[in-house]
């Protein structure tokens, strides 16, 4: 059984919450000036670090923690934006011969991406001293 928290643990819990929330609120803040949606902005990464740029929609909806058919809407909304476009695939990832639907970036989405993960990118290395304090103190 794990030690009982002290009133400083919770204070450290609730920081280091509330700085996971602020980036949260940056972002999403990052996306809409962008012209998306944070969730857009995270299925775009998502699909941008997969193998060759390429991911399945099942993998998508995995990592938005959607039903697949939330995440075929989504992609659904991602191809009329013009940020995504659908490809056959005749093999999946385990090398059976069956036809599914995976998805990749676009020029325009992937344009999009770099220019939002750019901010991105700054925004965590001016917090990084203040996450890792609070990363040590938990």
């Amino acid at each position: 059984m794990s030690d009982p928290l002290t009133d400083e643990d919770y204070r450290r819990l609730a920081e280091f919450r509330y700085a996971l929330r602020s980036f949260l609120a940056f972002s999403e803040k990052k996306a809409v000036l962008a012209g998306i949606t944070a969730q857009q902005h995270q299925a775009l990464l998502a699909i941008r670090a997969a193998p060759d740029g390429i991911m399945l929609i099942g993998e998508l909806a995995e990592r938005l923690q959607l039903k697949p058919h939330s995440a075929t809407e989504h992609v659904d909304r991602l191809v009329r934006a013009g940020l995504v476009r659908r490809e056959e695939k005749g093999i999946d990832r385990q090398g059976a011969d069956r036809r599914q639907v995976a998805i990749r970036l676009t020029p325009e989405g992937g344009e999009l991406l770099a220019s939002l993960s750019v901010v991105h990118r700054e925004e965590l290395r001016r917090i990084k001293p203040m996450l890792m304090e609070l990363m040590a103190r938990l």
